[in-house]
């Protein structure tokens, strides 16, 4: 396993020599940054530790104009070694470092106290290590040990290395969800090489000859090569350093901050649910509808800042935000952020990405919205599931898993305690990627089909009911999901058209006149009915279109309707009468004493329902 180690600490305080003396090459490969003895950029170096185990070292730039690249490098590391020289103490972007690394939340941390071979004053030293004590209390390094280190004449560097050992010996192993995602903090163009992209890979695994996209732009290509420390490799495993050389993709296309990974497996948004924290500085507020900075992964990007239920969060305060970010980016949940006011530059706060796909932009003051923020930020393995559920209502089993960003193994031992008692329900036993459903959204959802087919009873109360594809329009639900969710509703089904189970015709007494009053003049000539256009008048298009569905009339062409009863005794007759002998229309018209007009429309709706076969001037009986 691969584990990344980053520094940070002031400018000039010794991070790059510090990284050079441990590993043996010097992170500064800019020639501007050799000749001013200052890192710009991120740099790197690696080393075999005593244990055997394999780690690379990040080398972040300490002076403050930088510090974009600095938050570029330090996100996905394992271990942070804070730099802070001897005859200095702690300074400005100590400070601000200690702030960066405190929001992050990185894992574990050591405190280097460096040059110590310019300083011979004991006391002096241990005022230092006083000053630093107070510095990292209330942060994640407050119980960091202090080890002072001479990088020039190698005091301290065994035990920094033993230390160094030891604290990673303690972590677990990154997780693997079996789902890549490397940030891109570098991207360079190599002859006979051609793109080339490095960053800390957070999850899954690369193998030469994937498939793979970069994100937000959708940039599909393949992995020709894999490098981690300069070292050909097959396979990138997570928390490695990892340099990929990618075809099809030119290196023009691509900056810092895109992200490779695998089609399908992350999306891209411009908007971001979070929680925050603001640093206790004196006037560092954060106003709803403020521009600010956003620093994830390996991106930097302006995001207006809307401050869910309150107005404003003050100094040290925590609160929920959403992000309307002015570029796309792709993210997780879980991931950590930074955030910086774009003028004067100074980080304000840092969080937690808690939803990296909402689908609306969010009223302040929603208390359900707020509530569900919390169980995000809170909540055990089913809060999260549930969460998800609340938001992306039908979800197949492998959306779910992958949409909480936990281990594989502990969603679905999450999700299957959630069936057990009844929380979630799963819409497709015979699938093993069926769709899943909270209790609450199957409620809802039943409830929205049956208040729609009962307003639709309210609307057109003399048809049977809603044809079935006009009711799955309007719940928007898919097609498997619909079925399921009818079977539940208990609705009654007829000729591709839903009722409620207990829904039933009835007629206003002026229409129930009408509609017997036609009846009898259809009983009166049964074989030579009134045409439709004149029953339509009668009785209107709505109570003629009702008699029709109901199957009370059967429409045989544009102007001819026979009564159900009329219709099935004149198909009988003539089955009797002819069997499967031929017969013409003026034999129909000579035994029910009709006209041509009603005889060629019936026996044209048949020839074209595929009741009878017509053979020149006849017709036979399939």
């Amino acid at each position: 396993m691969m584990q990344i180690v980053g520094t940070a600490g002031h400018v000039d305080h010794g991070k790059s020599t510090l990284i050079a003396a441990l590993t043996g090459t010097h992170p500064d490969r800019l020639k501007e940054e050799q000749e001013r003895e200052m890192t710009i950029d991120l740099g790197f170096g690696w080393m075999t530790m005593p244990s055997g185990r394999e780690i690379g070292i990040i080398d972040v730039p300490g002076h403050r104009d930088f510090i974009g690249n600095m938050l570029a490098g330090i996100g996905g590391i394992d271990l942070v070694m804070l730099v802070v020289a001897a005859d200095e103490g702690v300074m400005p972007q100590t400070s601000e470092h200690l702030a960066i690394i405190d929001l992050l939340q990185i894992p574990k941390g050591i405190i280097v106290l460096s040059k110590i071979d310019m300083v011979d004053d004991a006391e002096w030293l241990a005022m230092v290590e006083s000053d630093i004590r107070s510095a990292v209390k209330g942060t994640c390094l407050a119980d960091a040990s202090i080890l002072r280190v001479s990088a020039r004449n190698g005091n301290g560097l065994d035990a920094l290395i033993t230390q160094v050992d030891k604290t990673l010996q303690q972590l677990p192993a990154r997780t693997d969800r079996g789902l890549p995602r490397l940030p891109i903090d570098r991207v360079f163009s190599m002859t006979g090489f051609g793109t080339v992209v490095t960053g800390t890979l957070l999850d899954g695994t690369f193998k030469v000859g994937d498939d793979i996209v970069v994100l937000p732009q959708g940039l599909h290509g393949k992995i020709r090569g894999l490098q981690t420390h300069k070292t050909k490799e097959e396979k990138a495993t997570p928390g490695s350093r990892t340099a990929i050389n990618i075809a099809g993709i030119h290196a023009s296309e691509i900056d810092r901050g895109c992200v490779v990974a695998k089609d399908g497996q992350y999306s891209v948004t411009n908007r971001i649910d979070c929680s925050i924290r603001l640093l206790n500085e004196k006037g560092n507020t954060l106003k709803h509808n403020s521009s600010i900075k956003i620093f994830l992964g390996a991106s930097e990007i302006v995001a207006n800042c809307r401050v869910l239920n309150q107005e404003q969060l003050n100094p040290g305060e925590e609160g929920f935000i959403q992000l309307e970010l002015a570029a796309p980016i792709s993210a997780a949940r879980g991931d950590r952020f930074i955030l910086r006011r774009p003028s004067p530059a100074e980080t304000i706060g840092g969080g937690i990405l808690l939803d990296p796909q909402p689908k609306n932009r969010h009223k302040r003051n929603d208390t359900g919205i707020i509530n569900r923020l919390g169980s995000l930020l809170n909540g055990d393995p089913s809060d999260l599931l549930l969460a998800s559920l609340a938001v992306n209502k039908f979800q197949r089993i492998s959306e779910l898993i992958s949409s909480v960003n936990l281990p594989e193994e502990v969603a679905k031992d999450a999700l299957n305690a959630c069936i057990k008692v009844g929380d979630i329900q799963i819409l497709e036993t015979n699938h093993s990627d069926g769709f899943l459903a909270s209790n609450t959204t199957m409620a809802a959802t039943i409830s929205a089909i049956t208040n729609t087919v009962l307003r639709y009873h309210q609307e057109y109360p003399y048809r049977r009911g809603i044809p079935k594809e006009e009711l799955k329009t309007k719940v928007n639900l898919p097609a498997k999901v619909f079925q399921v969710m009818l079977d539940r509703a208990k609705l009654r089904e007829d000729r591709n058209s839903l009722s409620a189970d207990n829904f039933k015709i009835q007629y206003s007494s002026a229409d129930q006149t009408r509609i017997n009053h036609v009846l009898a003049q259809f009983t009166a000539a049964p074989f030579s009915p009134p045409f439709s256009k004149d029953t339509k008048n009668e009785l209107g298009d709505e109570v003629y279109n009702s008699m029709l569905e109901t199957g009370i009339l059967i429409q045989v062409s544009p102007e001819v309707a026979f009564t159900t009863d009329t219709y099935q005794i004149m198909l009988q007759k003539l089955r009797d009468r002819f069997g499967a002998n031929p017969f013409t229309a003026a034999e129909v018209r000579d035994i029910f004493n009709s006209s041509r007009k009603y005889v060629l429309a019936l026996l044209e709706y048949w020839d074209n329902k595929g009741i009878t076969r017509r053979i020149g001037d006849e017709h036979v009986f399939r």
